[in-house]
């Protein structure tokens, strides 16, 4: 099961010490040893101060990856022994952006008259730093950190997953399982939020982990005969080939785009009905992939409305830090609300 995302508000600066305990929190939680739970405690403080002094509408989400999906057949997300591990600290706000973030990022650049070590002393504590910004837009930047030793965290792979407001238990799931030849992704959204629409979510990801290389609708099969004993789910499956080709298989509203800089390509969601309860012959369609294209899957606590007329700004931004985008700007905070983003090329393993 993917760890749950860390949400934290920064609307005051005393936000700040709660996103770097926050952040020390979650390397502990996912293994990170030694110095690094301090790093990335280092590491939120100064991102989040950076929102309170620079800009508005901010929160920071770290998302652990306590087993990321490996190259080997069969490795996947969740829990495979020997696959890498570390966390995203993802810091996203509303503006103003700035207007040369390299600049910003150099010690001692400060546009208010501060010391100007945080965003330079981010770049030297993360092990990878990802930034977009854009006057008038606003900025996102992600500060990852791994544990030495395993293997490294997917770059073209973003994940998110927040329960519903007050809610400690999320009933949204989402695996992904790279094999020799293709990479298969779900997500799930068991009715409703709480305790029993997570019961939902995790019988329908265990049989996914069952067997990942099922048919798509397979899979959608045999998720329904586990899940007739629960309250139901949707389900969207997509399979990307290294040969090129992709299959999509769903039922309900797990909404499935394919994005590119230069707009949204294709929009797929569900067959109506309840996996568990009333689902119909599942049906498999095929989308079209090119370099350069990215998948995004995401359950009905975001609002789909985003693809409608998506800023050039938000579809420039790769899938560690456009998960996090889509939730802070289009999430409906009272249902849970996952996202999967993936690049779509996908190679065969030596």
């Amino acid at each position: 099961m993917t760890p749950l995302t860390s949400r934290i508000p920064i609307d005051h600066a005393s936000a700040v010490p709660l996103a770097a305990a926050q952040a020390r929190r979650s390397a502990l939680e996912c293994g990170l040893a030694g110095g690094l739970p301090d790093r990335a405690a280092v590491i939120a403080s100064e991102l989040a101060a950076n929102v309170v002094n620079h800009a508005r509408d901010g929160a920071l989400y770290i998302q652990r990856h306590s087993a990321p999906a490996g190259e080997k057949s069969g490795a996947g997300t969740g829990g495979t022994p020997g696959a890498g591990c570390g966390i995203d600290i993802v810091a996203v706000d509303s503006g103003p952006g700035m207007a040369h973030p390299e600049r910003c990022l150099a010690d001692g650049y400060s546009t208010t008259g501060t010391l100007g070590h945080g965003l330079g002393a981010v770049r030297r504590l993360a092990d990878e730093l990802t930034v977009r910004s854009q006057v008038g837009m606003g900025t996102v930047i992600c500060a990852r950190l791994a544990l030495p030793g395993t293997p490294p965290l997917h770059p073209d792979l973003g994940l998110l997953r927040l329960p519903a407001e007050g809610e400690e238990e999320c009933g949204d799931a989402l695996g992904v399982v790279d094999t020799e030849y293709a990479r298969t992704a779900v997500v799930i959204d068991g009715l409703g939020h709480g305790a029993l629409a997570a019961e939902a979510g995790d019988r329908a990801l265990a049989v996914f982990h069952d067997d990942p290389e099922r048919p798509p609708g397979e899979l959608l099969t045999r998720m329904d005969r586990a899940l007739r004993h629960t309250r139901g789910a949707a389900v969207g499956v997509l399979r990307l080939r290294s040969d090129g080709g992709a299959e999509h298989c769903g039922v309900g509203n797990v909404r499935v785009h394919t994005v590119a800089y230069d707009g949204v390509r294709q929009r797929r969601t569900g067959q109506p009905g309840v996996v568990g309860w009333n689902m119909p012959k599942p049906v498999v369609s095929t989308l079209e992939t090119a370099p350069g294209t990215m998948a995004v899957l995401h359950s009905d606590g975001v609002d789909h409305r985003w693809a409608h007329a998506p800023s050039p700004f938000l579809l420039r931004q790769p899938p560690r830090l456009l998960g996090a985008s889509l939730a802070h700007h289009h999430r409906t905070t009272r249902d849970d609300a996952t996202v999967l983003v993936t690049g779509v090329t996908r190679r065969v393993s030596a």
